[in-house]
């Protein structure tokens, strides 16, 4: 008999966090965990081989970007982004939609229109005019081969009124219900996700709805759009209570450490964010103060000379082999090695941190 999707393993008896696996045709999920993201295919300056070794167990890669480059058509011909980019791991993709709303508005406001069938953009490429719809992200995804995909949906930025974050919420769900009727392969499973803006009402409709669908998994979005960190914790709060215990639930764009115990213990499994590379690329690192993860600039001069690890707690490649002067050095020099070890360093921080909160969970303290 083939194994479930999802399993719980533990429950809290102090909140709603749980201890969970993925099964998937590319190996198991400890849940929780954190969600590396590949955004075009590549864990920015880590090579495919260091990825056991920094704990990834999953990530996240970007249908938006992979239409653009190399294609959809081209990932097909390898067999998928697993043998393309030699990601052998279990693989999320996005819908494009999170890009379609963030990046196609901006480029031209004239060109951007949401219509029923889908939504009309620019390429941040080239200005070209570009359509996508539920039907069409299904099949990009479906071509791009991952494991767990999301059902295309209207991301609402913040600060709209009630009655458009309605009419977006509205629409997703019928777009939910093509993206359903849509997808043909049976490898691979699909999230619905969650919309209703910054308002509780809109929230818990729109989880309600989700949960009644013929969906193997939840994700939570509209959020990481400029709301405060209250705003946050609130939508998915809103949220979390109508959402079926026997699915799993995705946070869709949050990675701040301060983060990840509120919603865990609001019942959420995996969280994807840029975040971790994104700073380590700036010469940002994660360290640990007290009982919290918090931020390292080693541009700072005061590094230049310091010959203690980024962290003695972390046991990655980088903390056991180099120090806080050699990484100021590289990132004061524009060496490209600095990026790599710093983001070497901070995945494995977040993964680190999740180890944590898992063992909290079997012990009963979160």
């Amino acid at each position: 008999m083939d194994k479930p999707f999802f399993s719980i393993i533990k429950k809290s008896k102090k909140s709603r966090a749980r201890l969970g696996v993925l099964q998937t045709p590319h190996g198991t999920v400890q849940t929780p965990s954190f969600v590396p993201v590949a955004t075009k295919g590549t864990l920015k300056a880590i090579a495919p081989n260091l990825l056991k070794d920094i704990g990834a167990q999953v990530m996240f890669v970007n249908t938006f970007h992979l239409v653009l480059s190399p294609g959809v058509d081209t990932l097909r011909s390898f067999g998928g982004i697993h043998q393309y980019a030699s990601l052998q791991l279990p693989l999320m993709s996005d819908s494009a939609g999170f890009q379609v709303f963030s990046l196609g508005s901006k480029i031209n406001s004239k060109g951007f229109k949401i219509t029923e069938k889908g939504v009309h953009f620019k390429s941040p490429r080239d200005g070209a005019s570009l359509f996508i719809s539920p039907e069409q992200s299904m099949k990009h995804q479906e071509k791009i081969g991952a494991d767990i995909l999301m059902a295309f949906d209207e991301c609402i930025p913040h600060g709209v009124s009630h009655e458009y974050a309605l009419e977006a919420t509205e629409r997703t769900h019928r777009w939910l219900l093509r993206c359903i009727k849509a997808k043909k392969r049976k490898d691979q499973r699909l999230y619905g996700i969650v919309q209703g803006g910054g308002f509780k009402d809109l929230r818990e409709q729109s989880a309600r709805f989700i949960a009644e669908q013929n969906v193997d998994g939840i994700a939570i979005g509209g959020v990481s759009v400029g709301e405060t960190q209250k705003e946050m914790r609130d939508q998915v709060r809103w949220s979390a209570p109508f959402l079926p215990e026997k699915l799993p639930r995705h946070l869709l764009g949050v990675g701040r450490p301060k983060d990840f115990r509120y919603a865990i213990s609001q019942g959420m499994d995996t969280f994807d964010c840029v975040e971790p590379t994104r700073l380590a690329r700036t010469g940002t690192v994660f360290t640990i103060k007290g009982k919290n993860i918090v931020r390292m600039n080693l541009m700072r001069p005061l590094y230049k000379k310091d010959k203690k690890p980024i962290e003695k707690t972390c046991s990655c490649y980088t903390c056991k082999t180099f120090s806080r002067s050699y990484l100021h050095h590289l990132f004061r020099e524009q060496e490209m090695l600095g990026h790599q070890l710093a983001s070497i360093h901070n995945i494995t921080m977040m993964h680190l941190e999740f180890e944590k909160i898992r063992q909290e969970i079997q012990r009963g303290i979160l």
